[in-house]
């Protein structure tokens, strides 16, 4: 089956995976991590791509970002991609690849969802047991979003901002926001729609971007064609 291209319109969040090829481990050690996410920082800032979320697990990365101009999601995790993988193999005396295949997207509605797949990314951690509390994993956003530890990296979007006045109430309100953890429905429908490439948010948010790009954001509907009798079979 070919693959759907992908789409990232400047100024729609998108939230990003990146698997280590058959879930290898992809960090071994804190310099790793700080590598990585130094690459991220001037990569970010070389394509223009605003950094909301980010999680570092071990054999794999989340990403929550906005591109300022055309293609500068894929030229940053292209140049990122490249960048790690010559580290990491020269570090581990390794060769070959370590990523799995193209970086997995979805496209996010903002004021709807943005800050559901912000907690998604932010729990990841939790949900694999990893740690009890957000706060104690160093190589996420939560420090930042939610404590207010300082970062290079971050770039608040106006969604976060909307939450107050202030950083204090903003980090406060933030915090609430973890008092419940992504599950269920949701849960499911962040996965499903980055691994297929779609986009989160309501019906009229997908068709005004399928009507932009002229890509179906949608998934097909199940079942059997309209019209279609069982001895067509």
């Amino acid at each position: 089956m070919a693959r759907l291209t992908r789409i990232t319109p400047v100024g729609i969040p998108v939230h990003i995976i990146q698997r280590g090829n058959n879930r290898q481990t992809c960090f071994v050690s804190d310099e790793d991590h700080v590598a990585y996410a130094g690459w991220l920082i001037d990569y970010s800032k070389k394509y223009k791509v605003d950094i909301h979320a980010w999680v570092m697990m071990t054999n794999h990365v989340h990403l929550l970002c906005t591109p300022r101009q055309e293609g500068g999601i894929s030229q940053m995790m292209q140049s990122l991609g490249r960048r790690y993988v010559q580290y990491f193999n020269f570090e581990y005396r390794r060769s070959g690849t370590l990523w799995e295949g193209r970086f997995k997207s979805c496209l996010v509605q903002a004021e709807r969802y943005l800050l559901e797949v912000y907690r998604y990314i932010e729990l990841n951690p939790v949900h694999a047991g990893m740690v009890k509390d957000p706060a104690e994993y160093r190589w996420s956003s939560y420090q930042v979003n939610a404590l207010g530890k300082v970062s290079g990296l971050c770039t608040p979007h106006q969604e976060y901002l909307s939450l107050g006045s202030d950083a204090s109430s903003r980090q406060k309100n933030y915090r609430e926001l973890f008092k419940h953890h992504v599950d269920g429905e949701l849960l499911e429908e962040i996965r499903e729609n980055t691994f297929k490439g779609m986009a989160i948010g309501n019906d009229r948010f997908k068709e005004e971007l399928e009507a932009l790009t002229g890509r179906r954001l949608k998934p097909k509907k199940r079942g059997r064609p309209v019209g279609l009798r069982k001895e067509d079979y």
